[in-house]
This record gives structure tokens, C-alpha cells and sequence, in this order.
């Protein structure tokens, strides 16, 4: 577990005083479908952004199979490595659905039929409707503690600082927001981009440099065509506005001297 303050451990209680070491997190989505290409993972764009607006970083982000082995051996990793650990998908009523079977696993313990998960159910099916499928969803790891589902009832679960939420994105979201105000989290990341018509050959060691003396921020550079031309959009980030907005007026800085001009609206790294 990386050293955060004693505030920034995933505990479910809000923070005290500001956290000043970063807090991270990874996020596991788990799906065949993910990796087939048939479904479109729209969960972990939602997560990167909430979390950032947490002060929490998303430090790696993986898609693994429906596989028991796979999903124990990046829970096991990626708990170790991370304040807070976030899955998406496998905790459903079908055969397919081994998230909690093999978080359980993960972590040493086995399944039980959960009473209040049951009694959620219960209050949310129609009689006759919680069939013995349903029912499979109260599954969970002896020890979990509940996360609500405000869409399905089903609930998603919590062990150690491991975060099981459902798949479907809509559901994923409702309960992640059920979570949001009792993570503890730092600075949230802020970002200044820097385009011009200069490609990254032709600013690739200067960009360099200023990375270099600004150690405090990080810088990317991506390629861009618009109009039929090419250039670069150089982007900032970091948790302290001040250092952002210096890094970025050295980068504007480095555009002019190569003979450039920042465009009036920085293009988009990811659209182009």
C-alpha cells in the first residue's frame, strides 16, 4: 500500500485535514465482452474523471478476462499497489458472473448467502420474480460490506480496499456516487494544453527541457491533423494550479521561439 497520510486510507470516513500525499487508485474492468470488441467500455472513462474530481489518481487501468485466475491475480496486485481498487461487471445472475467468487478468492475467504442483500431483493422483486438466479447476486464474501444499488438492487460489494461495482454503466455510476463522499482523496489533477502547428519532431527536445525543469507537473504531447495539417497539442497536468500555469507559459514560450503560435483554441489531444 503506498504511504499516504493516515486521512487518505480507504476507510469509508471522509478526510480530516487536506491529504498531501498522493492517493491512487486502479481500476479493474472485467468483461470477455470488453475484449472481444462487441461491448464499448464506457465505465472507465467515467471512473478516471469522478476520481480526479476526487483528488484521487487513476495510476492503471486493466481488462481482464472472465477468468477466475485472471481477476485474483489483478486484485492481488493492484491492492497492494493502490490506495483504492474499483471493478466493473461480473456480479450478475448468470454463469459467467465469477467477480465475487473470485474476489473471495483474492482475498481468502468464500461465498455466503448475504440476509440483507437477500432482504434488498426481496423488497425490489415482484413476488415470484427472485428466482434462483436472482438469488445469486446475495452472494458475496464473508466479511464484504454492501454498496447500494439505487437502480437494481442488487449490491455491489467492499472488501479491504477492493471496490466491486455492477458492469452496467448506468448501475456503476448510481453507485459509485453512493461511495464518492466517503473517499478520501488529495489535490484533484487540473490541465492548461498548449497547441500549435509545430509537430513533435519539431519540439520534441525543448519539450523535453521544460519537463525537465518543471519535475512538479506532467507533460504529454499528441499528435494532431486538422484542416490537413499537422501539429501538437502539449498538455499539463498536476495538482497545484501555479506550477501548471508556469510549465504551461514556458511551453507557449518554446512555441514562439520555434517560430509558432499557441492556436486561440488548443485542439483536443484525444479528438484531434
Amino acid at each position: 500500500m503506498p504511504q499516504t497520510s493516515a486521512s487518505a486510507t480507504p476507510s469509508g470516513a471522509a478526510p480530516d485535514a487536506p491529504v498531501t500525499a498522493p492517493v491512487t487508485a486502479a481500476v479493474i474492468v472485467i468483461g470477455n465482452e470488453i475484449l472481444s470488441g462487441r461491448t464499448r467500455d464506457a465505465n472507465l472513462p467515467y471512473l478516471a474523471n469522478r476520481l480526479n474530481e476526487l483528488g484521487i489518481r487513476l495510476a492503471e487501468a486493466r481488462v481482464v478476462r472472465d477468468e477466475t485466475a485472471a481477476i485474483v491475480a489483478a486484485v492481488n496486485e493492484l491492492r497492494l499497489r493502490c490506495d483504492y481498487v474499483f471493478t466493473s461487471g461480473g456480479i450478475g445472475p448468470t454463469h459467467d458472473d465469477i467477480t465475487a467468487a473470485a474476489v473471495a478468492e483474492a482475498f481468502g475467504t468464500v461465498l455466503e448467502r448475504n440476509a440483507e442483500a437477500v432482504r434488498r431483493l426481496e423488497d425490489h422483486y415482484e413476488p415470484g420474480q427472485l428466482n434462483a438466479a436472482r438469488l445469486t447476486m446475495a452472494d458475496l464474501p464473508v466479511g464484504a460490506a454492501l454498496i447500494d444499488n439505487p437502480v437494481s438492487a442488487a449490491p455491489g460489494f467492499r472488501l479491504g480496499n477492493v471496490y466491486v461495482l455492477a458492469g452496467v454503466p448506468v448501475i456503476l455510476q448510481a453507485m459509485f456516487e453512493t461511495l464518492a463522499g466517503g473517499l478520501a482523496g488529495g489535490a484533484p489533477m487540473v490541465s492548461r494544453t498548449v497547441s500549435s502547428y509545430l509537430t513533435e519532431g519539431t519540439v520534441a527536445n525543448a519539450v523535453a527541457a521544460v519537463q525537465r525543469a518543471h519535475p512538479e507537473v506532467e507533460i504529454g504531447s499528441y499528435p494532431f491533423l486538422r484542416r490537413g495539417r499537422l501539429g501538437t497539442s502539449l498538455v499539463v497536468r498536476g495538482p497545484d494550479p501555479g506550477r501548471v500555469d508556469a510549465a504551461a507559459e514556458a511551453l507557449i514560450a518554446v512555441v514562439r521561439t520555434l517560430g509558432g503560435e499557441p492556436l486561440a483554441e488548443p485542439v483536443d489531444p484525444i479528438g484531434g
